[in-house]
């Protein structure tokens, strides 16, 4: 998976390469950030999953890998330097299947929807949603019900198919009746800042101690600007200095 990269139709299964040993190539190496892509001699993070819960004989699975890391850029060779397997990314950012994990792995409440809401318009784009401590889940496009949703014992998500209009996602997660959890996703503007967000406001002045700051482009009414190319060059003043960058 590529962090924030969506090949659609969501529910078609994309298996690169077609063999190990036979060569792939696409110009933009990505992969699709929807459970949907994976190796011949692979699953897909769910799939594998639901086994695990299907059979009480099976204890867990193993999963390859948690983190991206640098080499095997499967199923790309170079220019890619990096494998694409990661539950979370090399900057350490998690994909979207990380809150399937979270969901079912954790009793904390989720509920993790995505893609981005920006996008060609009369497109069909698929809308998934992760979640948990609830019995439905109920999406709203421009504050107009686009119907409810519950998995089953053959599901780890809901899903729905809309042709896209800019404007307002907003999805509700509900149990008995009472609502758990709300997530809203806004079609951004134009780049209009950079916002700067570290994990901690001092670091140890060791020369090993880092501080990791996550860089986002943000439209004008704050809107996280999710196609945005912008170049941006990095300098530190003092004493610190740049270990490295990374995105996607």
């Amino acid at each position: 998976m590529s962090r924030g990269i969506y090949e659609m139709p969501s529910d078609q299964i994309y298996i690169r390469p077609d063999r190990w040993d036979i060569p792939f190539d696409l110009p933009e190496h990505i992969c699709s950030a929807y459970d949907n892509c994976h190796v011949p001699w692979g699953s897909t993070h769910e799939t594998s999953w639901l086994e695990v819960k299907k059979y009480p004989h099976v204890s867990g699975l193993y999963v390859w890998t948690g983190f991206d890391y640098l080499g095997e850029p499967t199923p790309y060779g170079w220019p890619s330097r990096s494998s694409f397997f990661g539950i979370i990314d090399l900057a350490g950012i998690p994909k979207d299947v990380y809150y399937m994990y979270q969901s079912e792995w954790t009793d904390k409440p989720v509920l993790h929807v995505f893609p981005h809401w920006n996008w060609i318009e009369g497109q069909d784009v698929d809308i998934w949603a992760y979640y948990n401590q609830a019995d439905e889940v109920e999406l709203f496009l421009n504050g107009e019900s686009m119907g409810k949703k519950s998995k089953n014992d053959s599901t780890l998500h809901v899903c729905w198919r809309l042709k896209y209009v800019p404007g307002t996602l907003q999805v509700v997660s509900r149990k008995n009746g009472n609502e758990v959890l709300t997530r809203t996703i806004h079609t951004a503007g134009a780049a209009a800042r950079i916002e700067l967000i570290p994990d901690r406001a001092t670091i140890t002045a060791d020369g090993r101690d880092l501080s990791f700051v996550t860089v986002e482009v943000k439209d004008k009414d704050g809107n996280l600007v999710p196609d945005a190319a912008n170049l941006i060059r990095f300098s530190v003043e003092g004493e610190g200095f740049i270990a490295c960058t990374d995105k996607f």
